[in-house]
């Protein structure tokens, strides 16, 4: 190659300045921070919105699915991350505590049915009388490990009632095409920056 090619070739690249690409990445860059924090914080207060829904026995359902659709549609969005964060991060302790005292509820409304089970159930184990060794501690354990809240507690899992949602990793909104256009920007900006100095450094050489 010539002098007079790399001349020519300097003259088409004068018109296009490194710095306007650089300044688009720049001013992306920001932008595409200032939209991944706004997301972030939009599912942080639809997350508080369920559990403020949840401790007030509202729709729980709507809620939850509106946090759910916003997550899944949002980059930035994972609700498990930081150092006082839960795991999962959504929890509808509420609901769950009012089915555990229904369901306990209605145990003790069948507290007599327990009582006679046991004592069928004892009866077998320990055959000589009311009094035998270990019949009626046989019957007050029974009661006791079928009425206690651990026990009912199993009846209706915790984990039914806890949500993680994965966020993507990048999403169709304002911070992931200023991702693009910023990421493309310095990519532009890197490679008219290194055509100018390679072809100042050839023509210095010829």
């Amino acid at each position: 190659m010539d002098k007079k090619f790399f001349r020519h070739f300097s003259k088409l690249l004068k018109p296009i300045s490194p710095w306007v690409f650089l300044s688009i990445a720049v001013v992306s860059g920001i932008v595409c921070v200032v939209a991944m924090r706004n997301n972030n914080l939009t599912a942080l207060r639809l997350r508080d919105e369920v559990n403020k829904v949840d401790q007030a026995n509202g729709d729980v359902e709507t809620a939850l699915r509106n946090l759910r659709t916003y997550v899944y549609r949002h980059m930035n969005t994972n609700l498990a991350v930081g150092p006082n964060a839960i795991k999962p991060p959504v929890q509808l302790k509420y609901t769950y505590e009012r089915l555990l005292a229904a369901e306990q509820a209605r145990v003790g409304t069948d507290s007599s049915s327990i009582y006679n089970q046991a004592q069928t159930e004892c009866e077998k184990q320990f055959p000589k009388g009311l009094f035998g060794a270990g019949r009626i501690p046989c019957i007050t354990n029974y009661v006791s490990t079928r009425t206690s809240k651990e026990s009912v507690a199993q009846t209706i899992p915790d984990s039914l009632y806890k949500f993680d949602f994965v966020p993507p990793r990048w999403s169709p909104d304002l911070a992931g095409w200023s991702l693009i256009i910023a990421s493309v920007s310095l990519a532009l900006f890197v490679v008219r920056f290194g055509l100018e100095k390679w072809v100042k450094a050839e023509l210095r050489d010829l």
